[in-house]
């Protein structure tokens, strides 16, 4: 797996637990490690002379100063020397048990650039190094050693944030998928650790389709009349909804299924999720539900530079605030063109139907050479154009003598209104069903039909008129978009103007994308506790959520748990307070506090009191994550 890892170490406990992370993972390969301490005696000799002058008068004979010069000198360099060999015992100890070759370096300099010049002349493969070191307090997330090196080595390095070895024995391997090298790379390298330690793999991506519709949403109220007019909102609002957005979704799960089929080649599983959002928000939120021992990042992503040489801004983030160890992979993989493109390329009857006239024994090469050149040009769809301009480049000669490249535009069909009475979304993913036709298989996330929730317009209609009627307005040109008008009053108790129409458009988003003819109370809660915060909502908000009927709470048949004891029943009273708690991720982390509060006080029926009483740890739970979101979020 790794041949040679190298560990800078300092006796701090990030350092120490650095040291325990490299012999695990240099066990499983015979990897050499190498110990690395960085002491500056330099400073220390430049700090004393600047202090002579506050030495007592009789320590400034010259004489007298002369000696103690020579004191001091040799007691630095002895003393430094001393705790550099001390710090790198106790490794060697470690690998010396683990059968593993071990080399010390002490160098004396300036830590940070000591350590980037003996990396980039070393041929380490790994860097195992802790976030924080002896210069921690309590409000550091990155040290300032770490952090100027992994902005300057590419080499692969991983972050201890985790000092717990006992922990650190639980989680699986998470890695991040945008379709960049550094992002494959990175699950080669989670398929390697998986193997050798036995972890479980999981990769996530995600996708953000609202960015645009918050854009839009902002600069209404800029442009001209004439400028509004040009820029056709609406045009631009449908693009996105029936193409653009579920083309991104395809994109990224697309990213996923390649790294399945990579990971199977490799005798790994691989357990996949699609994310909608802002990309380092969702993958934190992820990594907080999830507890990971390891999450892999490139270092940057796919919309950077290929030479970028700093951090991509979601891998800074999530640097910084992952609460987990992070490996940073700055390696490249490519995948398999036969595996990327059975992903993401698809042919047209008529470049199929060519490609059948090709002799027999060329056609293998005459395939690869078309899907090479689609991939390169960002095609994903092959067709007798395509296969023309291919040949072009591969045939001139030919070319000019058999062939004619048609030198035609492609017309983009008018979108047709669609005035459907129902609508169906994938409860997987979320993919809205378009046009009249029953599904049969998401294209999207490949769930069956049964996966489909089927809303009608009656329906939602019927919940809004409970709400206090429904009010439409216009929130872009030629947008129209109705609240219910209890949705309105909940969209009120955010008291921050900005976060107000932050979490406006993202409801708009998801109900239009979904065909969700009216807002309702049901719909926004959620979305508007999620985009803002608790903190940041007003004194109603309790009686709104009181008052609204949310899909009701699936309880499951309690089966027993692995440890062989009893399951846990529900009163109606208790299953009816989690029905007031909204839908989704709050209900479900909801339910398992309060079940964790029935375990911790032994009983086996939750009745109303013990329901309250985890309702309750799990409002004080999501008010600390929220906190410290905001309060670790960098200001715009």
């Amino acid at each position: 797996m790794f041949k040679h890892i190298c560990v800078p170490v300092d006796n701090s406990e990030y350092s120490n637990r650095a040291i325990d992370l490299a012999v695990e993972l240099g066990r499983p390969g015979g990897a050499k490690l190498t110990g690395v301490h960085v002491y500056a005696a330099r400073l220390h000799d430049y700090r004393f002379k600047q202090m002579e002058y506050t030495l007592p008068e009789e320590y400034k004979d010259e004489n007298e100063l002369e000696r103690q010069r020579k004191i001091h000198d040799s007691l630095i360099a002895m003393g430094l020397q001393l705790i550099s060999e001390s710090y790198l015992d106790v490794m060697a100890r470690k690998a010396g048990a683990a059968g593993l070759a071990f080399e010390s370096k002490m160098i004396d300099g300036k830590h940070y650039k000591v350590l980037i010049d003996d990396c980039l002349a070393a041929d380490y493969d790994l860097v195992v190094m802790g976030a924080l070191g002896m210069g921690a307090v309590k409000d550091s997330q990155l040290g300032s050693v770490t952090e100027r090196f992994v902005r300057r080595v590419s080499r692969d390095t991983l972050i201890v944030r985790n000092t717990d070895a006992l922990k650190d024995q639980q989680g699986p391997i998470v890695v991040c998928l945008d379709g960049s090298p550094q992002s494959f790379n990175g699950l080669q390298l989670g398929v390697g650790m998986a193997k050798a330690l036995g972890r479980p793999l999981q990769a996530v991506a995600v996708y953000d389709p609202y960015l645009h519709y918050a854009m839009f949403n902002g600069i209404v109220g800029v442009l001209s009349e004439k400028a509004s007019k040009i820029f056709r909102f609406k045009e631009q609002e449908q693009l996105h909804e029936e193409i653009i957005d579920t083309g991104l979704a395809k994109i990224y799960q697309s990213h996923l299924e390649i790294g399945r089929k990579l990971a199977a080649d490799s005798g790994v599983e691989l357990a996949i999720t699609l994310l909608d959002g802002k990309c380092f928000e969702k993958i934190l939120t992820f990594v907080r539900k999830e507890h990971p021992w390891l999450l892999i990042l490139g270092r940057v992503g796919v919309h950077s530079d290929e030479n970028e040489v700093d951090l991509g801004s979601n891998t800074e983030n999530l640097l910084r605030l992952a609460p987990c160890n992070v490996l940073l992979t700055g390696g490249k993989f490519y995948p398999p063109l036969d595996v990327k493109a059975e992903e993401i390329i698809s042919w047209t009857e008529e470049a199929e139907a060519r490609m059948e006239r090709v002799p027999l024994q060329v056609k293998g090469v005459a395939r690869t050479a078309l899907l090479r050149y689609a991939i390169e040009q960002g095609h994903t769809v092959i067709t007798n154009k395509v296969i023309d301009e291919a040949m072009a480049i591969f045939m001139p000669t030919r070319l000019a003598e058999r062939m004619q490249i048609l030198a035609e535009d492609v017309a983009v069909a008018k979108l047709r209104a669609e005035s459907q009475p129902a609508t169906a979304i994938c409860s997987i993913c979320g993919y809205t069903v378009k046009g009249p036709n029953p599904v049969v298989t998401c294209p999207v996330c490949r769930a069956g039909a049964d996966k489909f929730q089927v809303i009608s317009k009656e329906t939602v209609e019927a919940i809004a008129a409970q709400e206090g009627g429904i009010e439409e307005e216009e929130s872009m040109p030629g947008v129209q978009v109705k609240w219910s008008a209890d949705a309105r009053d909940a969209l009120r108790e955010v008291t921050d103007a900005y976060l107000r129409r932050r979490a406006k458009a993202r409801i708009e988003k998801y109900a239009r994308s979904r065909r969700i003819p009216v807002i309702t109370c049901q719909l926004a809660l959620p979305m508007i506790e999620e985009t803002v915060g608790r903190d940041k909502l007003g004194a109603g908000w309790d009686t709104l959520l009181a008052k609204t009927k949310f899909e009701p709470a699936e309880m499951p048949s309690a089966p027993a748990p692995a440890g062989g004891g009893p399951g846990f029943g529900w009163t109606d009273e208790a299953t009816a307070r989690l029905n007031r708690v909204p839908a989704g991720f709050m209900r479900d982390m909801t339910r398992e506090e309060v079940e964790r509060v029935a375990g911790a006080k032994g009983v086996t029926t939750i009745d109303l009191a013990v329901c309250e009483e985890g309702i309750g740890h799990a409002r004080e739970t999501m008010n600390e994550v929220i906190a410290g979101y905001v309060s670790n979020k960098k200001p715009r």
